[in-house]
């Protein structure tokens, strides 16, 4: 079995871990947490069956910042509260239920994972390599954790105001971006495909090309647009306002 083989089954490992631990809780949300937290197993599992380069050092600590952040935001964001929604709904309507739960939500989730994880395992895999193209990734990593991190932290402040009780948010970044975390999202991880470069990683482009393509059109941007379609105010906001790519919005 090659390294890829081999860390594509700690993946599936992972998530069936996580998949008992939602038996346990009573609870798929575990997801979520699962999420970040797996790409950090993902980087310094192969970090420790590579080269042990600076360069990986360096994305295996970008992975971790974001993946810890990312993991800690939505285990607060859900502690001691009800069970997500979504989720919530597959466990009213799906039959076969945790047949499903492991088919659909953690086994699919641990490949997709791997997928958007190719960039950082190649690094992790190579020689120590630097390029120009390595500085305008790592800028552009740090630029989308800035939006992900000002954004997340812009929305939990908004809700906690029990002012803001149902309205829309759309102040702070949320003024030019309908959704700027999830625009900070993907911006890392074309930032790190970028770095991937050096070792002729252009075909890991797949990892980003998946997060991108999940956020904009499976499981962030048309869940959470769903979920207010019809209201005016919303429809007046989404009219204005860029969906992903924060523009000039002429909302006062």
């Amino acid at each position: 079995m090659n390294q890829f083989g081999f860390l594509f089954l700690i993946v599936i490992g992972y998530m069936m871990i996580w998949f008992g631990m939602s038996i346990v809780q009573k609870r798929n949300d575990v997801a979520d947490v699962a999420w970040g937290v797996g790409f950090i197993i993902v980087a310094w599992a192969s970090f420790s069956i590579g080269e042990g380069t600076i360069k990986a050092i360096m994305v295996n600590m970008m992975v971790t910042v974001w993946g810890g952040r990312l993991a800690s935001h939505i285990y607060f964001r859900n502690k001691n509260k009800p069970e997500d929604y979504r989720y919530l709904e597959w466990r009213k309507t799906w039959k076969n239920f945790y047949f499903r739960s492991f088919l659909q939500v953690f086994l699919l989730q641990g490949i997709l994972l791997y997928i958007i994880s190719l960039p950082v395992i190649l690094i992790n895999l190579s020689q120590n390599q630097w390029r120009a193209i390595d500085f305008v990734g790592i800028i552009l990593w740090v630029l989308g954790f800035w939006f992900e991190s000002t954004a997340d932290s812009q929305l939990r402040k908004f809700i906690a105001n029990k002012k803001n009780k149902g309205k829309i948010m759309n102040v702070g970044l949320w003024k030019y971006s309908r959704h700027p975390n999830y625009f900070g999202e993907v911006t890392m991880w074309w930032g790190i495909w970028l770095m991937s470069l050096s070792y002729g990683g252009f075909w890991t482009i797949v990892g980003p090309g998946m997060i991108t393509y999940l956020i904009v059109f499976v499981s962030g941007v048309p869940l959470l647009e769903k979920k207010f379609g019809g209201r005016k105010d919303w429809e007046i906001y989404k009219s204005k306002t860029s969906v992903l790519v924060p523009w000039w919005s002429i909302i006062k």
